[in-house]
């Protein structure tokens, strides 16, 4: 009787199968060695577009400890705006800034400023539960030192992106400077008017004296302008304006400065 051979395409080989089996799993393992290492390139990637950016801020920062600016991002903010704006800016040394300015204008801005690390930390909360229920842009409730970074390297734009960029530049400004160097720049730096930046520009040009020779009033006005700085110039000395620097004016004798 003859015997029919089994049909070899419906009975493989043992040997045969196992090769097979043996190829998948190398194709499994070099797809999964293939996944890990993009993977990983495309975090290093992440990583590193994170930390060229704060690398540079920091180096900035460490440079002010030595080095006045020559410009800031308001600053060429302003002179890319409206066909470019003249810029008013004069730097002066801290001693040559009236104490009733430095005094008006931390009362004014933070009054908190000797004591803190550059964060006032419930304020801070406040903005954040407001911009979450409300919906609303977040708001001021910034330090000196939180302005300071803004003026000096980022925007006007109100966003998360922006606010937690503006608080790694002031950890690194509280790490790297003194108190006395963070008002001396943001006392040179900020906007007091249509193209008028720093105590010196904003002194001659709404007083006609030296930032040194101002007066408590004029310092207590010069420090009411700071919030809209660009509104009081062009309408002026406002009843709310004068009001509020009536009370800066009182608040300023108790403020703490370095």
């Amino acid at each position: 009787m003859n015997r029919v051979s089994p049909d070899p395409g419906m009975h493989p080989r043992p040997g045969r199968s196992r090769r097979g089996s043996l190829r998948q799993r190398l194709r499994n393992v070099c797809t999964r060695r293939r996944i890990v290492i993009a993977g990983a390139l495309l975090l290093g990637a992440a990583v590193l577009a994170l930390l060229v950016p704060q690398a540079w801020y920091f180096h900035q920062v460490r440079q002010l400890a030595e080095h006045n600016p020559d410009s800031t991002a308001f600053m060429d903010l302003r002179r890319a705006q409206d066909g470019g704006t003249n810029i008013d800016f004069r730097w002066v040394d801290y001693t040559e800034i009236a104490p009733s300015l430095r005094r008006a204008v931390v009362a004014a801005e933070d009054g908190g400023f000797m004591a803190h690390n550059g964060f006032e930390w419930a304020a801070m909360g406040e903005a954040w539960r407001d911009w979450r229920e409300a919906d609303r842009p977040l708001r001021g409730a910034s330090t000196i030192s939180q302005q300071l970074a803004k003026n000096l390297f980022l925007s006007e734009e109100r966003s998360l992106r922006r606010k937690l960029q503006e608080a790694a530049i002031t950890w690194m400004l509280e790490s790297q400077l003194d108190k006395r160097r963070i008002l001396e720049l943001y006392l040179n730096v900020i906007e007091w008017g249509d193209g008028v930046f720093g105590a010196e520009a904003a002194a001659q040009r709404f007083y006609g004296v030296r930032a040194s020779e101002l007066d408590t009033w004029q310092a207590a006005v010069l420090a009411a302008r700071i919030p809209r700085p660009r509104y009081y110039h062009r309408h002026g000395e406002t009843t709310f304006l004068i009001r509020r620097a009536a009370r800066i004016e009182q608040w300023a004798a108790h403020a703490r400065i370095p």
